[in-house]
């Protein structure tokens, strides 16, 4: 059977924001998933929360009129991994933590199953090493919320073989997605831009040149940014953010890419933006 027709299963590691954006858009586009989590608690969370983003990504149109959902499986075990087709690490923005649960889920899926991890900033090839099979490992991606965003952004690792991003490419296609592959660096193309760009956004917030609001109201109006940097940040997560620009500096040296001391002061004060239901703005207490 062609890869296009083949039926897939989604394995989603991770039940956090990107991991149940991602879990969304699968069964939204009729293809079952499994989501795991060590938390049990966090599970029964994500799924009210895949309810509730399915309902919003099909009043905006974004998923195909009539297409019954894929079925959703939530478990704590990994072992699941054995019957999907793909495998898609959503965890946090750690090498550590993405490597553990990457060498975990690897050993237990068929050789030449697309083993991706989804990150913003973490080359691929460092992750190689932990894996059974380095040719199946492949980055993507995604930005939040997947299912609204069209596009993604592929990371070909050095060792990544072409069968898996062959394959990679046609689920992505199933998924309604158009993927552009782009060459391992820190940060890729998108964050290696954006996130320095939003650090410098938030610099000038902390120094009193302007408020976020009148920060994101010129980059809307002045420059055609949809959101503007700070509601940017707020959707990604204002950790998640801080984290990604840490693997920056760490691999390039950029100063620039230093967190920003008013980024880590909300950090700490728990204000991560929408999920939390405050970051640069106050969402009303409302976790998205």
């Amino acid at each position: 059977m062609s890869e296009e027709g083949k039926a897939h299963r989604l394995l989603v590691l991770g039940a956090g924001v990107m991991g149940v954006g991602i879990a969304t858009l699968g069964i939204g586009f009729g293809v079952p998933v499994t989501l795991v989590d060590v938390d049990r608690a966090k599970l029964d969370h994500a799924r009210r929360r895949v309810r509730r983003e399915l309902k919003l990504a099909r009043l905006m149109g974004a998923l195909p009129e009539g297409a019954a959902p894929g079925e959703l499986v939530t478990t704590v075990s990994v072992e699941e991994a054995a019957e999907a087709t793909v495998v898609i690490e959503a965890v946090t923005e750690l090498a550590e933590v993405k490597a553990a649960a990457l060498a975990k889920v690897s050993g237990l899926v068929a050789p030449g199953t697309p083993v991706v991890s989804n990150t913003s900033s973490i080359p691929i090839d460092e992750l190689a090493g932990s894996v059974a099979r380095p040719e199946d490992l492949i980055g993507t991606h995604f930005m939040n919320p997947p299912y609204l965003i069209p596009m993604v952004e592929v990371i070909r690792g050095r060792r990544t073989g072409a069968a898996v991003e062959a394959t990679l490419a046609s689920v992505l296609a199933r998924l309604g997605r158009t993927s552009l592959v782009v060459a391992d660096r820190p940060g890729f193309v998108t964050s290696r831009v954006l996130h320095p760009m939003i650090n410098d956004a938030i610099r000038v917030v902390r120094e009193g040149t302007a408020p976020p609001e009148t920060v994101d109201a010129l980059f809307e109006g002045c420059l055609g940014h949809r959101t503007g940097p700070l509601r940017t940040a707020d959707l990604i997560g204002l950790d998640n953010l801080a984290d990604s620009l840490r693997v920056l500096h760490e691999r390039t040296g950029d100063a620039g890419c230093v967190p920003d001391q008013l980024l880590l002061d909300k950090v700490r004060a728990g204000h991560l933006g929408r999920k939390t239901g405050r970051g640069f703005y106050d969402y009303g207490g409302n976790p998205s």
